[in-house]
């Protein structure tokens, strides 16, 4: 299982460089682009709502990139993808708490990856099929933010694997989560 996640991650990054090439730009600023997809459904009335303009004033390039434009990171080099500390990860666009440390685990794919969120209504599971592939969109409940995809390849007892982009997360220390 780990020899697929490792060859399913090196086929991702060679795919992002590919893709990152073809744009003449620099790999940090364009990796996994998606500038075609839309914007999260306005129909679907995410309660956290900004416009284009708001979204860009609030967030990084970074976070815009990911949580907007439906970006990846690189893997193995993002920040939460080693973090051991106990305490929540919640959406960086509008703060919704989404997964907690004691649902993360390594699973060497290069990205901070859970077995489950805190609670599924928090998560919103969409189709993907970019890049030639079908895979399952996870965005987040309130604002319809790209964090990443879940995979059935995870550990018991959910055999899922929620593999999320540090970028689309912030991390609050257990000490720091009643202040």
């Amino acid at each position: 299982m780990k020899l697929a996640i490792f060859i399913g991650s090196l086929l991702a990054l060679v795919t992002i460089l590919a893709f990152s090439s073809v744009n003449n730009s620099p790999v940090e600023n364009h990796i996994d682009d998606h500038s075609s997809h839309q914007q999260p459904d306005p129909e679907k009335k995410f309660p956290y709502q900004k416009t284009e303009k708001e979204w860009k004033e609030i967030l990084t390039s970074k976070e815009y990139r990911i949580l907007r434009n439906k970006g990846t990171e690189v893997p193995f080099f993002n920040e939460y993808n080693d973090l051991k500390d106990e305490g929540l990860y919640v959406c960086a666009g509008c703060g919704q708490k989404l997964y907690s440390s004691d649902h993360k685990y390594e699973s060497g794919s290069g990205w901070p990856s859970f077995w489950k969120p805190i609670s599924d209504s928090l998560v919103v599971e969409l189709e993907d099929n970019s890049y030639f592939m079908t895979r399952t969109e996870i965005v987040c409940s309130n604002c319809g933010g790209h964090l990443g995809h879940v995979f059935d390849d995870g550990p018991e007892p959910t055999g899922l694997r929620y593999c999320m982009n540090s970028a689309a997360m912030n991390f609050i220390p257990k000490e720091d989560i009643n202040k």
